[in-house]
């Protein structure tokens, strides 16, 4: 920043759009922690405004101490205009592709984006692609400049962090590296090497192959349990017993995870994502999707055979999409409320994390006033949780000393 206080274009090393975002803000951090001199440039201006008065906006492990050292050491600038584009030094885009109403994507977001921030890249400065993207938009992206008449630099380096671990993954975890020319390649690995312990590097395709299938992968695991908890509870069987007699000391099965609600902003929207670009002939994809999304529905079902739901009260604890984050995006947790107020008298949610649902209640008063309680997050504060002998339906069976109703 120049005396004044006007943001100094050339006094910049790396610009990352969308910085104060969950993807952005890890990196932001990481790379400002490195010595380089990180333009964040957001929309959010209310973000941008928290970061300068040293504040998270949202729940990041290990963040809080960095943005400490980094607000000291002066290495952060903030920009809120596509015209405030650092001169010198990569671009970073954080803006994926989101799927519409018709489970297809969306590329107009990430064009729009760029439309806007173009203009202001010189020639033979490096852009990346952060986010999940399309298979084929790095390519894209490079014909659509090539048309312009721009001489940018395109490579993707997609993120691969756990949400709210940001800054220990990008520190432990190996640099997917990949660019449209030798030379975007190059400096992409250059840059990450930065702030990452190995570099891995593939063609463009390969990258958001590597990308998606990663995610789909996982949320494939998690319908896979899902499913087998669906049937076993079905045939009255516990599966938090099954699970253990296949686990214990049997490395083959090691990996299965508990059967609970799995969504975000990610894991749905990349399988979709696979699965339009498989011209709808991904099955295994499509069949978890059903799985995830139906273990909701299941739930419903379960309480409405068991319960009186037309004069019951229900209390759903944990609205977040996963445990310890305040990150509500594409949450089950609001599927099965909205699915609940078909049936119930009333449904009311807390969350001890969740700070932007205005209509969540303290958790003394959930449990208070509730006649059946449903955990939907399995948040730490919930583990020895007194319910006062209420019933707690608890698929991921965490609760202790109380089991599922």
């Amino acid at each position: 920043m120049t005396p004044g206080g006007i943001l100094d274009l050339d006094d910049v090393d790396l610009t990352v759009v969308g910085g104060a975002g969950h993807v952005g803000i890890p990196l932001v951090l990481c790379f400002a922690d490195s010595g380089m001199r990180v333009l964040i440039n957001d929309l959010n201006e209310t973000a941008l405004r928290s970061l300068r008065e040293g504040v998270l906006p949202f729940i990041e492990y290990d963040a809080q101490p960095v943005l400490d050292r980094v607000l000291k050491k002066g290495t952060l600038r903030y920009g809120t205009r596509p015209s405030e584009i650092g001169r010198n030094g990569p671009v970073i885009v954080t803006i994926g592709t989101p799927v519409d109403e018709f489970l297809n994507p969306v590329l107009a977001q990430v064009k729009k984006c760029l439309d806007g921030i173009v203009p202001h890249v010189a020639d033979g400065q490096l852009l990346i692609l952060r986010s999940t993207v399309y298979p084929g938009t790095t390519e894209w992206i490079a014909r659509y400049l090539e048309r312009l008449d721009r001489k940018i630099l395109v490579a993707y380096c997609p993120e691969r962090i756990v949400q709210g671990y940001g800054i220990a993954e990008l520190k432990s975890l190996p640099q997917i590296v990949s660019g449209t020319t030798p030379e975007a390649e190059d400096q992409a690995a250059t840059l990450f090497e930065r702030i990452a312990p190995d570099i891995v590097r593939c063609k463009p395709l390969e990258a958001e192959f590597a990308k998606l299938f990663t995610n789909v992968h996982r949320y494939i695991e998690f319908a896979t349990t899902n499913q087998f908890y669906m049937i076993a509870e079905s045939a009255g069987a516990d599966y938090s017993a099954i699970l253990d007699a296949m686990k214990r000391n049997y490395p083959r099965a090691s990996r299965i995870p508990g059967p609970g609600f799995s969504a975000g902003p990610c894991l749905f929207k990349d399988t979709m994502q696979l699965a339009a670009f498989s011209r709808n002939q991904f099955a295994l994809g499509h069949a978890a999707m059903l799985v995830n999304e139906g273990l909701v529905l299941h739930v419903i079902d379960r309480l409405r055979h068991r319960y009186d739901l037309a004069n019951s009260t229900v209390g759903l604890l944990g609205m977040a999409f996963k445990p310890e984050i305040d990150d509500i995006r594409s949450s089950l947790s609001y599927k099965l409320k909205h699915g609940l107020l078909h049936h119930a008298k009333r449904v009311i949610a807390t969350d001890p994390l969740v700070k932007s649902d205005p209509d969540l209640l303290p958790l003394d008063e959930v449990v208070a006033q509730s006649d059946i309680m449903v955990l939907c997050t399995p948040h730490k504060l919930y583990k020895n949780l007194d319910t006062h002998g209420k019933p707690l339906f608890d698929v991921w069976k965490f609760v202790e000393p109380i089991r599922a109703a």
